[in-house]
């Protein structure tokens, strides 16, 4: 018996193609019409596997979590890492997550939602820090607080921001920009290093919180 031309349709297949197509075209250019086209079906056979455009795109983003590094965390009843160690590990995988599909970060950054990697992701950062001591509703501000950093960081790159062209940046109105036409061309260290930075010290702040509370009496914190 000869073998189809081409896989079988899949879920699975469906999300790769409509992330690829993302990641090279942007979110506007996924449509039922283009994802069929690019994996030679007819429109109508994708929706016996994805019902919506959105449930579509959740899939695509649970899928782009599914790629960040959660072992830190350690599996139940098993060695973890310290908790401040764990996160910078975490954030340093979920940025070059993102990094890898940069299309995708303004559907990722409204939240969870229904999403089992995305779910799994928040439960596995929740429950580390609350066994490491923190109070859960601290742990709850903090792990939102690790995600607007990370999804931040890689909604947009700060060197590119500035034009390469050094007239723009008159010393009369800009005494302090005379070198800021080279930061596009540096692109990738100073943003690699703006995230580092405000890394470092956003667990430098937590670990001297984290201490104060050590010191304090444990009852109504929140």
């Amino acid at each position: 018996m000869a073998r189809p031309r081409t896989p079988l349709l899949s879920r699975e297949r469906i999300v790769a193609a409509a992330l690829r197509l993302i990641d090279a075209e942007g979110l506007a250019a996924l449509s039922t019409r283009r994802l069929a086209t690019e994996l030679s079906v007819s429109g109508p056979s994708l929706y016996n596997h994805v019902a919506t455009k959105d449930e579509l795109l959740d899939a695509v983003v649970d899928s782009v979590i599914g790629e960040v590094d959660l072992s830190m965390f350690g599996a139940p009843g098993g060695r973890a890492t310290p908790w401040p160690d764990a996160l910078r590990d975490w954030a340093r995988s979920y940025r070059a997550a993102l990094a890898a599909h940069p299309n995708i970060v303004p559907v990722l950054a409204q939240g969870p939602g229904r999403r089992p990697n995305a779910l799994r992701l928040a439960d596995a950062v929740f429950g580390h820090l609350v066994e490491a001591g923190w109070p859960r509703g601290q742990a709850t501000r903090i792990g939102a607080l690790m995600r607007y950093f990370v999804t931040g960081s890689a909604l947009a790159s700060f060197a590119a921001g500035f034009p390469a062209d050094a007239e723009v940046y008159d010393a009369a109105d800009y005494p302090h920009l005379g070198e800021a036409h080279r930061l596009a061309g540096h692109r990738g260290t100073v943003d690699e290093g703006a995230f580092e930075t405000g890394l470092e010290a956003l667990l430098d702040g937590l670990v001297l919180r984290f201490e104060r509370l050590a010191e304090r009496p444990q009852a109504g914190q929140s």
